[in-house]
């Protein structure tokens, strides 16, 4: 995959937003929150025009148990992807669009991807 830079957009938030709507309808109560995070989520900066989004739930294990339907929707199953306690998933093949990190609740790694995010909002 080739990485490739855009100017900002503010696309961007919207596409986060239809985004975390549309997967709402899948995974239901599973969802505590989302997060738009990583650098399509900070005004003004160039970017990947990949939306991270960071989708906290209750219990990651039950993620899982919607591989199938995910993939019927053309979202690439990645599994943990080499985090442990992640689960990811990717939107739009060769020219993605999406990546979805599934978090459980309390997993450290959220404080960690957030702080970075408002590190950077904030310079």
């Amino acid at each position: 995959m080739k990485v490739r830079l855009s100017e900002f957009s503010e696309d961007w938030i919207r596409l986060f937003h239809e985004e975390a709507n549309f997967l709402k309808t899948i995974f239901n109560d599973e969802i505590v929150r989302f997060e738009h995070f990583g650098s399509t989520s900070v005004p003004g900066m160039k970017a990947k025009p990949v939306i991270d989004m960071m989708c906290i739930v209750t219990s990651i294990s039950k993620i899982d148990l919607f591989n199938d339907k995910m993939r019927s929707l053309n979202y690439d199953v990645a599994g943990d992807w080499g985090i442990p306690g992640r689960r990811l998933f990717r939107k739009g093949g060769e020219n993605r669009t999406h990546h979805i990190h599934f978090y459980e609740i309390n997993n450290p790694r959220i404080e960690r991807h957030l702080v970075f995010r408002d590190y950077l909002k904030a310079s």
